[in-house]
């Protein structure tokens, strides 16, 4: 049976490092998983209002179902102020909501946070982690997941260097591995 997973993008920059380091992480996954990339840039801002007042957007209403569907989520983002970017956590409320309808509920997930800078997104993948234990994601603990210093870790032809790929080969199968272990 193939396992549905969700690839949450915590950046929208078509060009992001994030991005590719999420897209090589797809590429490692054994085939009976199938990888998704669920849209949050289109989602509108969260507010209860709009919800308690039958105004749900479209938008929210699909995603909601989209994330229902998935199996798995994977999260990989970058760090904004020592923090999740605000997207992110907009996609995160959304799929929480309304009350007693959290569509993340129980999932395997993972994190990844990924930065040019030496601090790795730590800031971003804790915050998240934290939000995400509220949200009753499984995220995975270990190995844990920093990519900091990325543009040094990606050739100029835009491909990821050979060690790191053997690293996030180490953070799909450990995924793997925690996802089955959860699944079973």
């Amino acid at each position: 049976m193939t396992k549905r997973i969700g690839f949450i993008m915590g950046s929208l920059r078509k060009e992001s490092f994030s991005k590719v380091v999420a897209d090589k992480l797809a590429e490692l996954f054994p085939s009976d998983f199938e990888i998704v990339f669920p849209e949050i840039g289109n989602l509108e801002m969260y507010n209860q209002d709009l919800d308690d007042n039958n105004e749900t957007p479209a938008s929210w209403s699909a995603f909601r179902e989209e994330v229902k569907a998935l199996d798995g989520v994977v999260f990989v983002t970058p760090e904004y102020n020592r923090s999740v970017p605000p997207v992110l956590k907009n996609a995160l409320d959304i799929a929480s909501r309304p009350y007693g309808a959290n569509a993340w509920n129980n999932k395997p997930g993972a994190i990844v946070s990924v930065s040019p800078g030496a601090v790795s997104g730590f800031g971003a993948n804790h915050h998240l982690r934290q939000v995400l234990t509220f949200l009753n994601v499984h995220a995975m603990a270990q190995p844990e997941a920093y990519i900091g210093s990325v543009m040094n870790l990606i050739n100029e032809d835009g491909t990821i260097k050979e060690d790191t790929v053997k690293f996030l080969q180490l953070i799909v199968d450990s995924y793997v591995a925690w996802f089955n272990q959860l699944t079973k």
